[in-house]
């Protein structure tokens, strides 16, 4: 069975189009098959619309939100949702297109457990996309995983892969890099990206600014979350090293007769030392909550429970 997933915010221009193409589609790949539309709070039509298909074709399944929570959130429930053994994402804007799907589920099929599409082509503004590649080029230098298009909308996940994720906020970005630290096996495919036909991208420069936060935590979640000391330690020593030869230099010059009272370096050396030590033991107090989390507990008779043992000849306790 393949379920595809949609998120939908303010789609009504498109939404028409995109179902009579997915219809004919996906009944093509699998003969058992559903699509669920996630409403991700709209304030135009398209729950109306989505409604519509609901009723005249009982493989789609339709959620809303109340407001509007990102499309992390919305991935995520249409993925404890889903029913498939596949599962299918892609937008509903029709940039990325239904009939590429038998590309990655092939892919799929063959082992891979989430298969990313990767737009060769991509049909956007001169800006965006140089903005797309140097965004994936971060990511590749960062995490050392081979993919060229990190954010495109259409992939193909095995329902374990699907289903091991939990996105919020900016998270959907990264998505090949949480499976894959969780060791699922990733690869991509090439496929058609076509020009946006119907309304405007939600997404402008501003989503640089957005990203880059999305970016540090991911890093740091990828990185440092089981060893918090290992990040905040590293930074605190390098502000105490700091703070230390700024106040040593100005200890050297204070025996030499110099007035050092008045220097701001002066201020800036304890600035250093302080802010080192904070941020040096906010890693240590991270690092002990980590460690008490997941110490394990003491085994003793009042936590265990013996199972009762019967004679095999006489049937008693």
């Amino acid at each position: 069975m393949i379920s595809v997933v949609v998120p939908v915010c303010n789609e009504k221009e498109s939404l028409e189009a995109f179902y009579d193409e997915l219809i004919t589609v996906v009944p093509e790949l699998d003969e058992k098959y559903e699509i669920l539309f996630i409403d991700d709070g709209s304030t135009d039509t398209s729950l109306e619309i989505l409604k519509a298909f609901e009723q005249k074709n009982h493989h789609v399944r339709v959620f809303s939100f109340r407001r509007n929570l990102g499309k992390s959130e919305a991935l995520t429930f249409g993925f404890a949702q889903a029913k498939g053994e596949y599962i299918v994402t892609l937008d509903a804007d029709l940039q990325d297109k239904p009939s590429e799907i038998h590309k990655l589920l092939a892919k799929a099929k063959e082992g891979i457990e989430v298969v990313c599409g990767w737009r060769q082509k991509q049909k956007r503004s001169g800006p965006m996309i140089f903005i797309s590649k140097i965004f994936n080029g971060i990511l590749q230098s960062l995490f050392g995983l081979n993919i060229h298009d990190y954010n495109c909308g259409l992939k193909v996940y095995t329902k374990d892969a699907a289903k091991s994720l939990r996105l919020y906020g900016g998270l959907h970005r990264f998505i090949p890099i949480l499976a894959s630290q969780q060791g699922f096996v990733i690869d991509e495919v090439a496929v058609v990206h076509e020009q946006r036909k119907f309304g405007k991208s939600k997404y402008g420069f501003s989503k640089l600014w957005k990203d880059l936060p999305d970016l540090f935590s991911m890093f740091f979640l990828a990185k440092y979350s089981k060893r918090p000391l290992h990040f905040f330690g590293t930074v605190g020593l390098i502000f105490i090293v700091i703070g230390l030869l700024i106040l040593a230099y100005l200890t050297v010059l204070h025996f030499m007769g110099e007035s050092i009272f008045r220097r701001p370096l002066l201020i800036f050396g304890v600035l250093f030392e302080v802010a080192g030590l904070q941020i040096f033991f906010t890693g240590f107090l991270a690092d002990l909550m980590i460690n008490i989390a997941h110490s394990p507990k003491l085994l003793n008779e009042e936590n265990i429970h013996f199972p009762l043992k019967y004679s095999s000849d006489k049937g008693e306790k």
